[in-house]
């Protein structure tokens, strides 16, 4: 049987417009999949519903599909998207009326049964990860676009493959290697040379989607269309497997993935195959989102030029201490941020940064006492005093959190496209999710002279967020320096490299077949992105940092 070609078209709210129709030109393509939603993305979806209870979906996926609609009905190319977010019913009728108005018979279902919201109050969106057989069943029953909520974003494509090739839930290893190739698909051009360590190997001013090629056995070849930019080689596929994982067990509704099995080899130009993955049943529960708001937020960021910046940023702390006596905020951040050299020949590299940031349940708190106070400075204050703009009223932010429930708790249904509710059955096989024991180190590299280095020199980093905690996973290029990594970079080495770390559990996962070593930071993301707990929200840089600490390199592989 030939492999089923899977391309993505999205990786976020707001990606490459021009993506879908790029994917449907660029060559041969069966599925493509858009993936929208993010944790963040779920509170904005859920604001949206407040103001509009017919809103809740990504409003961008209709304006795309407008121009291409018919271009995917000429070609058989069926298009599977979770974009319907907090209203994939909803989404789903836009896309039939769309469909009916351009005179295309388009066959549309969706996938219902993840909101828990009335189950959790207080909560703005609660909603259960679901996985690919929802998907499944509505591709099976002849559906040309299928929309989903919030399933997993390897469902995009573990979905189809199981229609396509027949696959039961008991087939965990088949559907372990598709939740592979839909991690890497997932966030689009992060597989093709996007937000790359090594980006300089390749042309990536304009990367192309990718596509994988996957199999009845669930291997698959990653690659994009012929001619697109950006590349695709082992380095770019396994910085896509290590974002946003943790360790050996990779845990989902349909399957758990042995990401300690994963072997990764070049096949060609632009081709990089993935194959020996081993599922395991599912864990007995579901991962559920809940978003809700934590209170109201501030800024206001200090410009400090010259000399006796220490002095300056000391004096306004204090000033603004004390206007705020009387309410102090319920969480008052301040962070210097040294931005300014001595000597400057332009004033912005004279310049400091310093970063006031409250919260608190009381809008007015932050709002009118923080701004009337930081105002009333402008004349009284350090010398050369302004601000990056003026402070606002203070806005609502989001708190993330996560719980589980047992599979019994959803009604996972997929709803047809000639409106029949197909039931989803929970999984008849699970086994709880258990460590991996740490699996042997290899030999350590013979001393050598050594020389103080950037550890990016010789490892490539990807890091992510997950709730409050983030993940940074670091890999090795050749099998010597993977020798020297996995004996180097130490839980305590990557605490001493990373001090914002130094007081949080940091647990490292080893991942051998990858080369890898993957460390997950317990909340250094506070209460998650919506928070805006530190200054990458999203842990994004936080492995270019990593990779940025000097530390003794041997020579060798310098």
């Amino acid at each position: 049987m030939r492999p089923l070609r899977i391309g993505n078209f999205s990786g976020f709210y707001g990606d490459r417009a021009s993506a879908l129709r790029e994917m449907l030109t660029g060559g041969e393509v069966d599925v493509l999949t858009g993936d929208y939603l993010a944790e963040l993305t779920m509170l904005i979806l859920a604001r949206d519903r407040l103001k509009d209870p017919a809103a809740g979906y990504a409003r961008t996926f209709p304006r795309q599909l407008e121009d291409c609609l018919g271009l995917a009905h000429e070609r058989g190319v069926r298009i599977v998207t979770n974009a319907g977010g907090l209203n994939p019913a909803g989404l789903a009728d836009a896309v039939r009326r769309l469909a009916d108005r351009l005179g295309i018979p388009v066959r549309v279902a969706h996938v219902e049964g993840d909101d828990l919201t009335a189950a959790h109050p207080g909560t703005l969106a609660a909603h259960a990860y679901l996985g690919g057989f929802g998907v499944a069943q509505c591709l099976r029953a002849g559906a040309d676009v299928v929309i989903a909520g919030r399933v997993t974003d390897a469902a995009l494509v573990t979905g189809p493959a199981a229609a396509h090739f027949g696959w039961t839930p008991a087939d965990h290893d088949r559907l372990a290697g598709a939740v592979v190739a839909g991690h890497v698909l997932e966030c689009g051009t992060q597989a093709t040379g996007g937000n790359y360590s090594f980006f300089g190997e390749g042309d990536v001013r304009r990367p192309g989607f990718p596509l994988a090629e996957v199999h009845a056995d669930g291997s698959s070849v990653v690659t994009k269309h012929p001619g697109t930019g950006g590349f695709v080689d082992v380095g770019t596929v396994t910085a896509q497997l290590l974002y946003e994982t943790g360790g050996a067990r990779y845990a989902g509704p349909d399957v758990t993935t042995r990401l300690d099995t994963v072997r990764l080899s070049r096949e060609g130009p632009d081709r990089v195959r993935i194959e020996g993955v081993r599922g395991e049943a599912p864990p007995p529960t579901l991962k559920v989102g809940l978003n809700r708001l934590g209170g109201f937020r501030n800024e206001v960021v200090f410009v400090l030029t010259g000399l006796d910046i220490e002095a300056k940023a000391a004096l306004v702390r204090e000033q603004l201490t004390d206007a705020l006596a009387k309410a102090p905020p319920a969480e008052v951040r301040w962070e210097l941020v040294r931005t300014d050299r001595a000597d400057a020949d332009t004033e912005e590299t004279a310049s400091a940064l310093l970063r006031l940031v409250v919260r608190d349940p009381d809008q007015q708190v932050v709002g009118r006492a923080l701004s009337g106070a930081a105002v009333e400075l402008a004349l009284a204050s350090y010398p050369g005093f302004h601000v990056l703009e003026p402070p606002g009223k203070g806005a609502p932010y989001g708190v993330f959190e996560d719980v589980y429930v047992p599979h019994g708790a959803v009604d996972h249904v997929a709803v047809l496209h000639d409106g029949r509710r197909i039931p989803v059955p929970a999984p008849q096989e699970t086994r709880p999710l258990d460590a991996v024991p740490p699996p042997p180190l290899p030999d350590p590299l013979p001393p050598c002279p050594t020389r103080y280095a950037p550890l990016g020199l010789v490892a490539g980093a990807r890091s992510g967020d997950k709730g409050g905690d983030a993940n940074v996973g670091v890999w090795a290029r050749t099998e010597d320096a993977w020798r020297w990594l996995a004996h180097t970079l130490t839980t305590d080495r990557f605490r001493r490299l990373l001090p914002e770390s130094r007081d949080l559990p940091v647990t490292r996962h080893v991942l051998p077949e990858l080369r890898a070593l993957n460390f997950v930071v317990t909340g250094v993301l506070g209460a998650g992105v919506a928070s805006r707990h530190r200054f990458d929200p999203q842990a994004k840089a936080l492995g270019e940092w990593l990779r940025s600490r000097h530390l003794e390199i041997p020579e060798t592989l310098l």
